[in-house]
C-alpha cells in the first residue's frame, strides 16, 4: 500500500512538474502574455513581478529579408585539380569574416556553372547593401609587391606598322579638312565631314572656351598666335589627335601664379597624422624662414614639409583663385615673383610659400576637327609599377595592433608562417636600400623602405590610420585571407513581403491540420487522446523554446520539418495507444497496459526515429540553406517528440491508472463486456 501511494504521489509531482515547466517556458515563448498579466496584477496589489527577456525568434532570408550577393572567384591561377578546395576556402572565410562582425546565421554557397565558380552570400536582417559588401570585402587580399625594373615590352614590327599606316591615314584626313577650311568652305561642314569627336559636333565643332593647362593645353598652344576668326594655318599635333582649328574669340579671366610651399602641419590640423604640438611646428617654420632662400627652398621642403608633394620640392604647379584656402591664396598672390612669405596659418598647419612665375589666365574660344592618331601607349599595356612577390595573407600567421615607440601612433603588426617567413626574407634580402609596397584590396597601404634584411618573419603595416582601422584591419586579416580573388557580380536587397505571406499561409495549414489532429485524437482514444493533445502541445512550447535559446533560423522549410516532426509526435502517441488497447483487450489492468503498452512501443518509435534522424543529419550536413533549416528543425522536433511521447504523456496516463478502472475503460476506447475477453 506504501509502494503504492509512493508510486501515485510521485506521478502528481512529475506531472506538476511538467505543467509548471510548461507555463514557464510557454511565457518565455510569448513574453508579451506574461507581460500582460504581471502589469494586471501589479495594478491589483501594488507589487513587482520578474519580466522575461524578450528573445525574438531568429528568421531565415526568406522571412525577414535582407541581402543577397553573388560573387564570381577568380580561380585562373588555381591548378585544375585545387579549384574546388580553394572557392570552399573563399567560402570558410567569408563564414568566419560576416560571423565576427555578429550578423547570425549567413548562408554562403559555392555553386559553379559552365566552368565558373560562384559564391552566393545570404544575410538575414542585413538591409544595408553597401555594409554588407564592406563587411565581406571584395578582394580582401594582402600582398607584398616590389618595384618592377623589367623594361616596358616594345610593339612588334606588325604592331609599328599597323600604328603608322593609321596614323599616315589620320594625318591625311586632318590635312583635307585643313585644306578645305583654309579655301573657304563653311567650317561646320568641315566638322561635318570630317571630325572623329562628339564634342560640338552638333554646333560645328564648338569647343567653348579653352585654357593654357588642362586637356586642350596643346590646342591652345597651337592656336594662340592665330588672329581671331581665322583657321589655325597648319595641323596641330595634340596628344591624343590631330586638330584643324579655327579661332573665334580670345579673352583675359584674371591672373594666376605658380608656387611651391613647405607646409608643417601639428596635432588637430586637418589631415595630419603627425602628434607635433603647435608650438612646435610654429618654432619650426620660424627656424626655417631665417634659412631659407629661393635656392634652397626645395631641398628644405624635401626634408621637412608633411605634405604630400615634399618630395617634388614643395612644387604645387599653376593654380588660381578658388582653387586653394583663402588664407593660402591671399598670402601667395600679395607676393612679388621670386618673393617667399613670412609663416603663414591655415587649417592644414603653417605654410611658407614660394612664388616662382605669375602670368595673366588667357582663354580662347575654338572650333575644331579632331581626328583621333594612335601611340604606343594605346597598343602597349602600360608598365605596372610594382610586381608580385608571391607574399600574400595566404602565409599570414597573425597580426596585431601594437603603437608606435616614436609617434605612438598605430600600426599593425604581422607574423608569416614557414613559408611566408622564407619568402619575406628573401624579399627584403634583394630589396635592402628599394621599396617594398604593401597592398591590401589592391591599394598600396604603406610603402616602406628596406633598410636591412629581416629574417625574423615578421613585417608592421605603419598606413596613416587610427586605432578603430587599425583594429578593423587586425581583425579581417585574422579572420583570413581569401585564397583567391572574388568580384562583385550582382548585389541585392530581399524584401520580406513574400515570405511574410507565405509564412501565414503555412501557419495557417499547420494550425488547421493540429486542430484536425486533435479532433481525431480526442474522438478515436478518448482520455488517452486528450492527454496527448495536453502533451502535444507541452511538446510545442518546449520545441519552440529551444528554437529560440539556440537559436535556430527559422524559414519556410523550417517551419515545414517542425510541422512534421507534430505529426511524427502524434505517430508515437498512436503506436503506445494501440498496444495498450491490445493489453487491456487481454483483461489486464489498466495500469500493467499502460507499463506494457509504453514499453512494447518503444522499438518501433525508436527505431523509425533513429532513420529520420539519420536522414535529418545527413540533410543538415550537406544540405544548403532551406534544406539544412528543414533538417536541423525536424531532427530537433523529433529528438523532442519522443521524450514527449515517453515521458509526458506516460506521467499524463499514469495519472489515471487504477486497477479498479475497469468498468470506466469506455475513456480509453473500449467497451467493457465487447472488447475484453
Amino acid at each position: 500500500m506504501a509502494n503504492k501511494l509512493q508510486r501515485i504521489t510521485k506521478v502528481r509531482l512529475s506531472v506538476v512538474l511538467i505543467i509548471i515547466v510548461a507555463i514557464a517556458l510557454g511565457f518565455f515563448d510569448v513574453p508579451q502574455v506574461y507581460d500582460r498579466a504581471i502589469d494586471f496584477a501589479n495594478a491589483k496589489i501594488q507589487t513587482t513581478f520578474p519580466h522575461f527577456k524578450n528573445i525574438p525568434f531568429r528568421l531565415g532570408l526568406d522571412l525577414q529579408g535582407g541581402t543577397h550577393l553573388v560573387y564570381e572567384a577568380d580561380t585562373s591561377k588555381i591548378p585544375f585539380g585545387e579549384k574546388g578546395d580553394a572557392v570552399e576556402g573563399v567560402r570558410d572565410v567569408i563564414e568566419r569574416r560576416v560571423n565576427a562582425f555578429g550578423v547570425a546565421e549567413p548562408v554562403v554557397q559555392v555553386n559553379k556553372a559552365q566552368g565558373k565558380w560562384r559564391v552566393i552570400v545570404e544575410l538575414a536582417g542585413v538591409k544595408d547593401v553597401n555594409e554588407a559588401i564592406k563587411m565581406i570585402g571584395e578582394t580582401p587580399l594582402l600582398e607584398f609587391k616590389e618595384e618592377n625594373t623589367e623594361p616596358a615590352r616594345e610593339l612588334t614590327p606588325e604592331e609599328r606598322k599597323a600604328m603608322n599606316e593609321f596614323n599616315k591615314v589620320a594625318k591625311d584626313k586632318a590635312n583635307k579638312a585643313l585644306k578645305e577650311a583654309l579655301a573657304g568652305k563653311d567650317f561646320s561642314e568641315v566638322v561635318k565631314t570630317y571630325s572623329e569627336s562628339e564634342t560640338g559636333a552638333d554646333t560645328g565643332g564648338d569647343f567653348g572656351w579653352i585654357k593654357q593647362t588642362g586637356e586642350f593645353a596643346k590646342l591652345f598652344e597651337g592656336a594662340s598666335k592665330t588672329e581671331i576668326g581665322k583657321v589655325v594655318p597648319k595641323v596641330i599635333d595634340a596628344d591624343n589627335g590631330l586638330y584643324a582649328a579655327k579661332v573665334n574669340d580670345k579673352r583675359e579671366s584674371g591672373q594666376e601664379i605658380k608656387a611651391s610651399h613647405i607646409l608643417i602641419c601639428f596635432k588637430g590640423a586637418e589631415s595630419c597624422a603627425k602628434e607635433t604640438t603647435k608650438e612646435e611646428a610654429e618654432k619650426t617654420v620660424k627656424d626655417l624662414k631665417l634659412k631659407i632662400t629661393p635656392t634652397n627652398f626645395a631641398k628644405l621642403a624635401k626634408e621637412n614639409s608633411t605634405d604630400s608633394v615634399a618630395e617634388n620640392g614643395g612644387e604645387l604647379g599653376w593654380f588660381q583663385k578658388g582653387q586653394m584656402v583663402k588664407e593660402f591664396e591671399d598670402a601667395g598672390f600679395a607676393l612679388a615673383k621670386g618673393q617667399i612669405s613670412e609663416p603663414g596659418l591655415t587649417k592644414f598647419g603653417y605654410h611658407l610659400i614660394y612664388k616662382t612665375d605669375e602670368r595673366s589666365i588667357q582663354e580662347l574660344k575654338v572650333s575644331a576637327v579632331f581626328v583621333k592618331t594612335k601611340k604606343e601607349s594605346d597598343i602597349l599595356p602600360p608598365k605596372d609599377q610594382w610586381k608580385s612577390t608571391q607574399l600574400t595573407g595566404k602565409q599570414l600567421k597573425n597580426s596585431r595592433v601594437n603603437f608606435n615607440q616614436s609617434t605612438n601612433a598605430p600600426e599593425v603588426a604581422l607574423q608569416f608562417n614557414d613559408e611566408g617567413k622564407k619568402l619575406f626574407a628573401d624579399i627584403t634580402s634583394r630589396n635592402v636600400g628599394k621599396p617594398v609596397a604593401i597592398f591590401l584590396d589592391g591599394q598600396p597601404i604603406s610603402i616602406p623602405r628596406v633598410n636591412e634584411a629581416i629574417t625574423g618573419g615578421e613585417a608592421v603595416i605603419t598606413g596613416n590610420f587610427d586605432l578603430a582601422e587599425a583594429k578593423q584591419l587586425t581583425l579581417r586579416l585574422n579572420a583570413g585571407a581569401l585564397p583567391v580573388p572574388i568580384t562583385l557580380l550582382s548585389q541585392q536587397t530581399v524584401g520580406a513581403s513574400l515570405g511574410s505571406e507565405s509564412l501565414q499561409k503555412s501557419l495557417f495549414a499547420g494550425l488547421i491540420g493540429f486542430i484536425l489532429v486533435i479532433i481525431f485524437m480526442i474522438l478515436y482514444y478518448r482520455l488517452p487522446g486528450f492527454l496527448a493533445v495536453v502533451a502535444l502541445i507541452v511538446y510545442a512550447i518546449t520545441v519552440l523554446f529551444v528554437f529560440k535559446a539556440i537559436p535556430v533560423t527559422l524559414t519556410l522549410a523550417g517551419i515545414a520539418g517542425f510541422i512534421l516532426s507534430v505529426g511524427m509526435a502524434v505517430d508515437a502517441n498512436v503506436l503506445i495507444f494501440e498496444r495498450m488497447r491490445e493489453e487491456l483487450r487481454l483483461g489486464k489492468p489498466l495500469s500493467t497496459s499502460i507499463d506494457v503498452g509504453f514499453k512494447r512501443a518503444w522499438p518501433s518509435i525508436r527505431d523509425g526515429n533513429a532513420t529520420t534522424l539519420i536522414t535529418c543529419f545527413i540533410l543538415a550536413w550537406f544540405g544548403t540553406s532551406s534544406i539544412k533549416g528543414f533538417g536541423i528543425t525536424l531532427g530537433i522536433g523529433v529528438i523532442l517528440s519522443m521524450l514527449s511521447a515517453i515521458f509526458v504523456t506516460r506521467s499524463f496516463m499514469q495519472l489515471f491508472a487504477s486497477d479498479d478502472q475497469k468498468r470506466n475503460l469506455w475513456w480509453f476506447g473500449l467497451k467493457k463486456n465487447k472488447d475484453i475477453q
